[in-house]
């Protein structure tokens, strides 16, 4: 046997092909953990800087983009652990900004030409990205979309997104795109995740998320943002030209959106984090919910999330985009199915088996395990998603873990 259930010459090539994508001068730098039952090994190539600097670190703190979304739900599956939620509950009584909400009559149409809801929000359908509004990029240009963007409601955009009672305010003004529970659509459910919790318990989401998910797992570098004393393991971030390939850095260490405490704890892609930090939660997963003998989630709270919650006819616009724009999502989504807070895949599509679950971020992150071969994979740069280059990165990854299986 090689090191943690893989053979030596498939964890060579591993390194290999990483060396190869960073010597390319494409990626500035990678950190890479792979894991079986628990043994990890890890690969840390590259620098902080494109241009050289500091050399990346075991423990270099990325920003995990929308790779925080299979971490942050954790939050509400305690909630509903506890019975301080249920899926089925109404979410009125804390967002009270989402009741008796009016939808537009089709997708493209003006915000004013609506019909009311036929029901109301429930929290299963803010659990699984179908209460009815979220990031649609076939629809982009469309009154609505343009909408959730000029009132700030998505990161990325040169004004922060606004604290929480104002970010719910501003989504309140906005009509539904689709009946709730109709359709599934991306990100913005996993931010009113974020809000959810926070007004169920009385403390921000980040401090419900250190005291019952951090901390318990040992997660001291995961957070919304980085400390002063640390902000020298936050390499640039970068986002290339795609004509090009220039490196413009979209986010810098010093003075940067991660620099300081955000007003908007947003479990849709704010967290930042280690490799280290995040084989520990997706270890926990893959353990029912255990760590060290010390229980974070039940067996069936862990289940209800990494397993397909949507039916044919709610996936059907994320299948039609993953499959129909692979130029656009470089294959992203493709898994077929979607639990809670993450992908499931549902079919076998490339190297990985149906049953693995994870995500993928937007800055260059990768985290997803696998229950068949008790195996964890976490593949993080500092690379936006302008160009191909991390895409082309995380899939060579992800078919170099499972060549060096050894069994």
């Amino acid at each position: 046997m090689g090191t943690a259930g893989f053979s030596e010459a498939g964890l060579r090539r591993v390194r290999e092909v990483l060396a190869r994508h960073v010597d390319s001068g494409k990626i500035p730098g990678v950190v890479a953990l792979v894991s079986r039952g628990g043994r990890a090994h890890v690969e840390a190539l590259g620098t902080m800087r494109h241009d050289g600097g500091a050399p990346m670190r075991r423990d270099t703190i990325f920003r995990m983009a929308s790779t925080s979304k299979p971490v942050s739900i954790a939050a509400a599956m305690v909630l509903l652990d506890e019975c301080r939620l249920r899926l089925d509950d109404v979410v009125d009584p804390w967002l009270p900004e989402l009741a008796d909400r009016q939808v537009l009559t089709r997708p493209d149409a003006e915000l004013d030409d609506t019909v009311p809801a036929r029901r109301p929000i429930t929290v299963r359908d803010v659990l699984t990205s179908t209460f009815g509004l979220g990031m649609d990029f076939t629809a982009l240009g469309k009154p609505i979309m343009n909408a959730v963007f000029e009132k700030g409601l998505t990161p990325n955009l040169p004004t922060p997104v606004p604290e929480p009672d104002e970010w719910m305010r501003r989504l309140g003004e906005l009509p539904l795109m689709y009946q709730p529970g109709e359709q599934w659509q991306y990100h913005i459910s996993s931010d009113l995740v974020g809000v959810l919790v926070s007004r169920v318990t009385g403390q921000s989401f980040e401090e419900f998320l250190r005291e019952r998910v951090f901390e318990p797992l040992g997660m001291t570098d995961t957070g919304f943002h980085v400390p002063a004393d640390q902000i020298d393991r936050l390499p640039t971030l970068y986002a290339p030209d795609p004509a090009t390939g220039e490196f413009l850095a979209w986010d810098e260490p010093e003075n940067g959106r991660w620099s300081t405490p955000p007003a908007f704890q947003g479990g849709g892609g704010g967290l930042v984090s280690t490799a280290d930090d995040y084989h520990a939660y997706f270890q926990m997963l893959l353990n029912g919910g255990l760590h060290r003998g010390r229980r974070i989630l039940s067996r069936p709270a862990v289940e209800l999330m990494t397993t397909n919650r949507l039916t044919p006819e709610q996936n059907a616009a994320r299948t039609a985009l993953a499959v129909n724009n692979v130029h656009i999502s470089f294959g992203q989504g493709q898994q077929g199915g979607w639990g809670l807070g993450m992908a499931v895949r549902t079919y076998r599509g490339d190297y990985a088996p149906v049953g693995q679950f994870g995500w993928d971020g937007g800055s260059g992150t990768s985290a997803y395990a696998d229950p068949a071969n008790q195996l964890t994979g976490i593949l993080l740069c500092q690379l936006g998603y302008s160009v191909p280059n991390p895409a082309h990165l995380m899939n060579d990854f992800w078919t170099t873990l499972y060549q060096a299986l050894d069994d």
